[in-house]
């Protein structure tokens, strides 16, 4: 973004167009162009400028808008000892201008400003309507929130204590299952020995036949 820096009135502002200043009083009439041969400093989006302390060629073009006063400003002095105050105000003289044009020192146009907006009442009052209503709108949106959160919080208290419950027969149902396991468990496992008990005893009573059934020992004749 382009830029300028300008004195008048003894003073430095900082300027790029369509900006809108307020100045120490010019002795032009309002609606006209006044120009600033005074720069300081230029800045564009490739180069930039300083003056040495002015930038020759180089100015600034703008339109005065108003002239007006200042707010008043209260000034107050008082003298101890002497019951003497003074109060009274000060109203400095100043000029409204809108920067429309910036040039650099070689007469090139750096920057315009565009067509200025007509401002009327209507105009301001349809954007202090505007406002309103997209604050309004901001403040119904947040109040629906609001409620939506009361609303399923008060949801999830009700819902609480069926969950609850439904999780304390989900456990006991998972604990008959559990116990019912483990005792078929021991079941199957005193099967499991009472047939080894079985067989064992099965297999010592055929031993016990083959040891009987053996043939006595002969002894040859010489």
């Amino acid at each position: 973004m382009s830029f300028a820096v300008i004195q008048t009135g003894g003073k430095q502002y900082k300027v790029s167009t369509s900006e809108i200043l307020k100045i120490e009083r010019l002795n032009n009439e309002e609606g006209k162009t006044v120009e600033f041969k005074n720069v300081l400093f230029l800045n564009d989006d490739k180069i930039t400028e300083i003056g040495n302390p002015n930038i020759q060629g180089a100015k600034v073009e703008a339109t005065i808008l108003k002239n007006i006063k200042n707010k008043t400003i209260l000034v107050f002095k008082k003298r101890r000892r002497k019951n003497s105050r003074k109060k009274y105000g000060h109203r400095q003289p100043i000029s409204l201008i809108r920067i429309t044009k910036i040039f650099s020192k070689n007469g090139k146009l750096i920057s315009q400003a565009g067509p200025q907006k007509q401002i009327t009442k209507e105009i301001v009052k349809a954007d202090q309507t505007r406002k309103k209503q997209m604050f309004e709108a901001k403040k119904t949106k947040i109040e629906e929130h609001k409620k939506i959160k009361k609303t399923l919080k008060k949801i999830e208290a009700k819902e609480e204590p069926s969950r609850k419950t439904k999780a304390d027969e989900t456990r006991k149902i998972q604990e008959k299952e559990a116990k019912n396991f483990q005792i078929e468990e021991k079941q199957r496992v005193k099967t499991m020995q009472e047939k080894a008990k079985l067989k064992a005893k099965k297999s010592d009573i055929s031993k016990k036949k083959t040891i009987g059934k053996k043939k006595p020992l002969t002894t040859k004749k010489k």
